[in-house]
């Protein structure tokens, strides 16, 4: 059975979606990962990895926003575009409208990008943590499509809660076990196939 027979019914790629990494896919800087996708339109797709922790602190980065950061409090490496710039996201704490945050630029419900000139102290009071990215994930238009036809990726629907997670979760674990029935028969997929 492959990834590619469950794929009859997945959502379409949107902003606030996930791609994750079918077992199929073995290049190294997407094997097992999930990407959370920031913006997907005619101009291509822009993303982040979620499950690529460096070993750099955000203290030793960005010291400022430091006490603002999910645990763990690192810099992530959000793809293999772009990696000397710094990508932030954040979710929203219950009540706060993302839409009259200036510093804010909402990408689904209460996720948000992060102006990282904004001051860290303000942004405490709207959003209950954010997670810092080195570079970024981005697809050119139509190379995705073929990435998908070819069933490298599985779309599902992302949660804000993906986003912080917990330094002892296996997000691409986590989100696969959570989808439609048979799809979480992937999370059991072993890390290194040999090994079985």
């Amino acid at each position: 059975m492959s990834d590619g027979e469950f794929a009859d019914d997945a959502p379409e790629v949107a902003p606030g979606s996930l791609l994750i990494a079918s077992t199929a896919l073995s290049a190294p800087a997407f094997a097992r990962t999930v990407v959370y996708i920031i913006e997907h339109d005619e101009q291509g797709t822009l993303g982040v990895v979620l499950n690529r922790m460096s070993d750099a602190a955000v203290y030793n980065i960005l010291p400022r926003w430091a006490d603002l950061a999910a645990s763990p409090r690192a810099v992530f490496v959000g793809g293999p575009v772009g990696t000397s710039s710094a990508l932030c996201l954040g979710v929203a704490k219950s009540g706060v409208v993302v839409a009259d945050q200036p510093k804010l630029h909402q990408v689904l419900g209460p996720v948000a990008m992060v102006d990282l000139d904004a001051d860290p102290d303000q942004m405490a009071e709207v959003l209950a943590g954010v997670r810092i990215f080195a570079g970024y994930a981005g697809w050119e238009p139509g190379q995705l499509d073929e990435e998908l036809a070819d069933n490298s990726w599985i779309v599902a629907p992302g949660l804000p809660t993906d986003l912080l997670s917990e330094p002892s979760v296996d997000v691409w674990q986590q989100v696969l076990s959570r989808q439609p029935w048979p799809l979480p028969l992937l999370s059991t997929y072993p890390l290194r196939p040999d090994d079985n």
